[in-house]
């Protein structure tokens, strides 16, 4: 049986740390049914999208870049940081195009879905691109190298499966854009 979320009192927060993409917080509750009090760390950010790219031949744009979490490179769908007042569908778009040089001839926006809600704020938001061309210039954000790859959609589930896609969002989105019925 679900906790009433009424067991929790929020009782104050302080700012721990803040950055240009996201600021860390800690939350202060009372936890009602053991009379206590507890932290919580929280990360607030902007929403983010990502972008399943299908060519008109079937082929799925994919990126790797190197991540500093892992310290590695990985391979994924490209996506960034919403800026303020843009769309899912804006943001999928100038993504796309910045980071692969693609262009859509059709965008669709899924549900957005919370990435990791017991420490983040943001929500995730997927596109899925059909018709997509390279048409364009890449323009790399100052830190970003990215390296373009075209796979057939047919075997994304199979790179799933072998965990050549590891990319938790990434696998999301494709989750996502199959039971939607978008690819």
């Amino acid at each position: 049986m679900a906790r009433n979320h009424n067991s929790w009192t929020y009782l104050s927060s302080r700012q721990v740390l803040q950055y240009s993409t996201l600021q860390v917080r800690e939350d202060t509750y009372h936890f009602a049914p053991r009379n206590t009090e507890a932290n919580f760390v929280v990360c607030d950010s902007a929403d983010w999208v990502l972008v399943i790219a299908v060519t008109t031949d079937r082929q799925v744009v994919l990126v790797n870049q190197f991540r500093h979490g892992r310290g590695e490179v990985v391979l994924e769908i490209p996506g960034g940081v919403m800026d303020d007042g843009e769309t899912p569908l804006a943001t999928g778009a100038r993504e796309l195009q910045e980071e692969t040089g693609y262009v859509a001839e059709q965008l669709v926006a899924l549900p957005p879905f919370l990435p990791n809600p017991a420490i983040n704020t943001a929500r995730c938001h997927i596109v899925v691109a059909t018709g997509c061309r390279c048409a364009a210039d890449t323009n790399f954000d100052p830190l970003e190298d990215i390296e373009v790859e075209l796979r057939p959609l047919a075997e994304i589930p199979d790179m799933i499966r072998s965990g050549e896609l590891l990319h938790a969002l990434t696998i999301a989105a494709f989750s996502l854009a199959q039971l939607h019925q978008r690819l």
